[in-house]
């Protein structure tokens, strides 16, 4: 009876939106000796070698409309009895399937089915309350492109040829996939002290299939978040796989969430469980765990435990609870789950309300990273290994999609940077490791270029003339070939010469003297500092998208790229201006695989996000050149509309000033609703190695600045507010610049502050990616900005003198 029940639960039955779609079998492709443990394996883990995995057959149906072809998927066991299936079925059509071959009956063990029918009758109780959602569904309605609910399913946006029509596989699939070709590769890898640790991919096969044993013995229910709270690990992976094998939801938490941050997402994720990295991240989660009511183990994978406390496990303790357990009942909800199921949960920084829980769903993970893969021709491990280095916050779907599953698809080895990384000790890693590809946000980039500046500027008159003429060589033969599209023509001597007295010196310097492929993005970046890499062979190519799109639509090519812009759309998807302007620019929409499935119980705020023909409106401003080149432009929530009412998008502003004034660290331009423009300004200066917070000593490269100008400032609190004449004056005409190439006068900086201290991620005024928080610094400056409107304007021309001193 409990298998009979088992079968009915987990073969929904696909209806058809028209009466002329078509159903048709797909079996996922498996390589022979497809990796994994059958349901029947008995109690003890069988060898990699020795198993197999029954992989479930699918049933999709194809309905053309103006888009691509949508698929919609479901789980169809073998003979199952006709009455059976009369009468458990729901037809929304009144039509119904055709019978559609034979298929497999389900095998597993006694053990297999109970877990399995009790993750189910879980399920059926969600759906009955469904809670802050959508109405119930009728149980054979067609998934449709969205949905709210974490157990919901969706239909795939499958075109009919090409990358869009690129079978579906769920994370399981494409691991052991990579298994069976790439088992002995070199799969992570990490520093303990100075001894180098490492996991082989068939090792980390075999640890996250433990871990996931280890789950369900602690209770993970089926569509509950395993919540992981803590710096990139070899630890973290295995938690974020292991929950997804085990039909949890990976929910990455970032780090410098404060304890009522961290409740909302584990509330929200009803996580059962939370791993975290150590005791000060445990304390967040003790502070709330009264509040947690599904809460019901915590995991510290690293250091000793400082107290015992009941279902308070170190990471030994944790992969010991699932070493030895029977291997069926993880397989049966293996052999459960869907592509268009969901797996994992991005949460948004939330910098204008609660965080929302971005639902990605297997295909989404693994669609994208094929496309990602075959747009910038990475190589398999089989030709040459790809090797990344992980340093990026894991909470945020570009640190994902690059560690995990785009280097897990090539067969790639992921090497984790030190805690203290974006503190100083990244380039240490990298000349270790030596990455073949690295991504950068643009503050990594900027710092990195800061640092060179402050080093170049205390090296001999000779070496500051060669690295000059270098550049200037760099930077020429460099944009030559970009407006050639990569064409290989000509190439001066002189960049030859360039290239192997001061090239090939920094590359290896920064240790990227085997990395193609150097990235940016996740918030924009200067033109300034784009020059500067590309003047010194190290060309940055940017990448667009966001964690509502799995993370990459566009990315910039070697042969394809152009400065300042994110390149183009990524095969299989789609990109659409809505509502251009006469300039040609509109909201950048999104079309393909890797939109995402809805946010968490947010049934409204997914309209919100995707209209109703399924597109996924980015919010971002943009255009395309005549070559199909995709140019940012701006934000529509951050657009200016001033009292005049003219738009003013801020950030080409905010990066001018920055240009004009390399003194300046960061920018933030103030306008909206009000008659004219203001602007904050921080200064270039120390961060704290530990805290990672800025200090008022300024940076070298600042004092080095300062003594230009004539100034012998020290610290930011002799500048700001205005306290250094020097300082002042040389800001006020770098403004004078770019008010001067301003398009109107509305679109001109008439008054500026220099804030006390420099904008962090700690402060808040920053995201964990670098991007700026506008209503929060907005919030905590607000008296600044207040009085930008009770004062008579900074002066500007002669007739109109600086004050006195």
């Amino acid at each position: 009876m409990l298998l009979l029940l088992l079968l009915l639960s987990v073969a929904p039955v696909v209806t058809v939106c028209e009466p002329t779609a078509e159903a048709v079998v797909m079996e996922p492709p498996r390589p022979d000796g497809f990796l994994g443990s059958p349901c029947g394996a008995g109690d003890s883990a069988a060898s990699l070698d020795d198993v197999v995995v029954d992989t479930a057959k699918y049933v999709h149906t194809k309905t053309q409309n103006h888009h691509d072809t949508m698929v919609s998927w479901a789980l169809v066991p073998k003979q199952q009895d006709k009455s059976e299936s009369e009468s458990s079925e729901e037809e929304s059509t009144g039509e119904r399937e055709e019978e559609i071959g034979d298929h497999n009956e389900v095998t597993c063990s006694a053990k297999a089915t109970e877990v399995l029918a009790e993750q189910t009758s879980h399920t059926q109780t969600v759906n009955a309350q469904r809670p802050n959602s959508l109405p119930v569904p009728a149980a054979a309605a067609e998934p449709g492109l969205w949905t709210s609910q974490g157990d919901g399913e969706v239909k795939l946006r499958m075109g009919d040829s090409g990358m869009a029509a690129e079978t579906p596989l769920t994370i399981h699939q494409i691991f052991t996939s990579t298994v069976e070709r790439f088992g002995s590769y070199t799969a992570l890898g990490w520093k303990e002290g100075e001894q180098q640790k490492s996991l082989n991919y068939r090792e980390y096969y075999q640890t996250c299939r433990t871990a996931a044993k280890s789950f369900l013995k602690l209770g993970l229910q089926r569509y509950h978040g395993v919540g992981i709270l803590g710096f990139n690990s070899a630890e973290w992976f295995i938690a974020d796989i292991g929950a997804i094998l085990a039909g949890g939801f990976a929910v990455g938490i970032y780090t410098t969430n404060s304890p009522d941050a961290c409740q909302y997402v584990a509330e929200n994720c009803k996580a059962n469980i939370l791993v975290v990295e150590n005791h000060k991240q445990l304390q967040k989660i003790l502070q709330v765990e009264d509040k947690l009511p599904h809460l019901k183990a915590i995991i510290q994978y690293k250091d000793a435990l400082q107290e015992k406390r009941p279902n308070l496990y170190t990471w030994a303790e944790f992969m010991e609870l699932g070493r030895d357990e029977s291997d069926a009942p993880l397989d049966a909800i293996i052999s459960s789950q869907k592509p268009n199921q969901c797996c994992t949960l991005i949460y948004t920084s939330g910098t204008t309300g609660q965080p929302k829980g971005v639902m990605l769903s297997h295909d989404n993970l693994t669609w994208t990273a094929l496309s990602t893969i075959r747009h910038v021709r990475l190589t398999d491990a089989t030709q040459a290994q790809e090797v990344v280095v992980s340093y990026l916050p894991l909470s945020h779907i570009a640190a994902q999609m690059v560690d995990i599953w785009v280097t897990m698809k090539v067969g790639g080895a992921t090497y984790f940077a030190q805690p203290d990384a974006l503190k100083g000790s990244l380039v240490n890693t990298l000349k270790e490791v030596r990455p073949t590809a690295f991504m950068g946000v643009p503050r990594v980039w900027e710092k990195m270029q800061e640092k060179m500046k402050s080093a170049g500027a205390k090296s001999s008159t000779v070496r500051r003339k060669v690295a000059a003429w270098a550049k200037d060589v760099g930077l020429q033969t460099n944009l030559s070939k970009m407006n050639q599209n990569g064409a290989v023509g000509h190439t001066p001597l002189s960049y030859h010469i360039a290239k192997k007295l001061v090239f090939k010196k920094v590359r290896k310097a920064l240790g990227l003297d085997r990395c193609s492929k150097c990235y940016t993005g996740a918030a924009p970046i200067t033109k300034d500092t784009l020059e500067f890499f590309l003047s010194l062979n190290v060309p940055l190519y940017e990448l667009y998208g966001m964690s509502e799109n799995t993370g990459p639509h566009t990315i910039s090519l070697p042969e394809a790229f152009k400065l300042t812009s994110c390149g183009k759309t990524i095969p299989g998807c789609k990109t659409k201006l809505h509502n251009p302007d006469e300039e040609g620019n509109g909201e950048i929409c999104f079309w393909g695989r890797h939109v995402f499935m809805g946010y968490l119980n947010m049934a409204e705020k997914t309209e919100e996000a995707l209209d109703a023909e399924g597109w996924l409106h980015s919010g971002d401003l943009g255009k395309h050149d005549q070559n199909g080149f995709l140019f940012i432009t701006g934000r529509i929530k951050e657009l200016i509309i001033t009292a005049g009412g003219e738009n003013i998008p801020p950030v080409p502003i905010e990066d001018a000033v920055k240009d004009a004034v390399p003194l300046i660290s960061n920018a933030m331009l103030i306008g909206d609703k009000r008659k004219f423009l203001s602007m904050l300004l921080t200064i270039k200066c120390n961060v704290n190695g530990d805290t990672g917070d800025p200090e008022d000593e300024l940076s070298p490269e600042a004092v080095e600045l300062c003594r230009r100008l004539g100034s012998n400032a020290m610290r930011v609190s002799e500048i700001a507010s205005g306290r250094d004449r020097a300082v002042h004056t040389a800001i006020q005409e770098g403004i004078n610049r770019v008010n001067e190439k301003a398009p109107s006068n509305a679109q001109r900086i008439q008054k500026w502050i220099i804030l006390d201290r420099d904008f962090s991620v700690g402060g808040g005024e920053l995201g964990p990616t670098m991007k700026l928080k506008r209503p929060v610094v907005a919030k905590m400056y607000k008296e600044q900005i207040e009085n930008f409107y009770k004062e008579l304007p900074t002066p500007t021309t002669p007739d109109n003198p600086l004050p006195p001193k």
